[in-house]
């Protein structure tokens, strides 16, 4: 009988043990949730360097392919024009400024 309860008893240590490294310890669950947390954030970075790397593989493609890129590329950033266009700038009138107060009246 004696026996018996010293094996309970060391069966009752062993699995305290067993669950305080399942919680707390090395590779436990806390460990693991921020882990999965860490490999979601990852994952939501990479999509988006994805997309990035998408855009400009697509632009580097449509350079190498067409010319009406490198064309619409000279026009918007270099402000070029080909031969026989002419340039118009249109420019928005500035808005003016609220009229003056009328002069103050001199003291008499």
């Amino acid at each position: 009988m004696r026996g018996l309860r010293i094996v309970l008893l060391l069966l009752l240590v062993l699995l305290a043990w067993l669950q305080y490294r399942l919680w707390f310890g090395s590779g436990g669950q806390r460990e693991v949730q921020v882990l999965q947390r860490r490999v979601q954030q990852q994952a939501r970075d990479n999509a988006g360097l994805q997309q990035r790397n998408d855009a400009l593989a697509a632009e580097v493609d449509d350079l190498k392919s067409g010319e009406a890129a490198v064309e619409e590329r000279a026009r918007n950033e270099l402000g070029m024009i080909k031969p026989g266009e002419t340039f118009y700038r249109v420019v928005e009138p500035q808005p003016e400024a609220a009229d003056p107060p009328p002069p103050a009246e001199p003291a008499q």
